[in-house]
């Protein structure tokens, strides 16, 4: 550029940015973001300090600010450089979550392709069901809480998670003996096994009540299709287990 500052239109900035020359006019008139410069014919001449500007209002944006907050934000940022570092640490810790959101899609993903590669291979609509079940945590769980489980995850470990994913079926196993016998829900047995269902639980929710809600409203409102699925027990085990949990008091 021959130390020529570089200047872009306002139809250049909304194609390197994915925003809308409206939006950017409407930036221009609440006096959010304006050009540095105008062109003799009056036309919109960006540059690279009203693009770290128009940073920050997306940044902030993303946070769920409205427009009017944004304003007075910037109005800070203006008086404090260090805002705008506060705004990228901000971003950054979004990013981090986003990442970590993807890599546990990617792990699902990986386990799907595995079992396909497997001698028993789902066929389409297992295939299906598995992709349906992972939209539907995605819908009952905020991204941190998502962030919160994925970090339990990785300090529990892969081999540790195995043998819990081991263990739960054969807890169901047992339960499912003990009612075919009849047994009572005082049952030292029906107890000992409700108590290591208890403590698995709390290991995947480590006692976080946004978690224990979300859970428990995805079941309430999907419980039948995940059982089709058979991703969980069925009505009368979990009469059953809450019968148990009844009487232990």
């Amino acid at each position: 550029m021959n130390g020529e500052t570089k200047r872009w239109s306002v139809g250049e900035l909304a194609r390197a940015t994915g925003l809308t020359v409206r939006t950017l006019h409407h930036y221009d008139q609440i006096g959010l973001v304006q050009p540095s410069e105008r062109t003799s014919a009056g036309h919109r001449r960006y540059i690279a300090a009203d693009l770290q500007r128009l940073y920050r209002v997306r940044a902030l944006r993303s946070f769920g600010l409205s427009l009017e907050d944004v304003g007075i934000a910037l109005q800070g940022a203006a008086a404090d450089p260090e805002v705008l570092r506060e705004v990228l640490h901000t971003q950054l810790g979004q990013l981090d979550s986003q990442v970590r959101a993807a890599q546990r899609l990617r792990d699902q993903v990986r386990s799907l392709l595995e079992q396909l590669d497997g001698s028993a291979s789902p066929d389409a609509a297992e295939f299906l069901q598995l992709l349906e079940s992972m939209t539907m945590i995605e819908n009952y769980y905020t991204k941190e809480q998502l962030d919160q489980l994925s970090r339990r995850r990785e300090e529990f470990g892969e081999e540790a998670i195995k043998e819990v994913e081991n263990e739960w079926p054969r807890l169901f196993a047992e339960v499912d003996d003990l009612m075919a016998e009849g047994a009572a829900p005082t049952d030292e047995r029906a107890v000992r096994v409700v108590e290591r269902m208890d403590e698995l639980i709390f290991a995947f929710h480590g006692g976080d009540e946004g978690i224990k809600a979300a859970v428990e409203k995805m079941w309430a409102e999907q419980g039948e299709q995940l059982r089709e699925q058979q991703c969980g027990p069925s009505a009368e085990v979990n009469a059953f287990l809450a019968a148990v949990r009844a009487a232990r008091g």
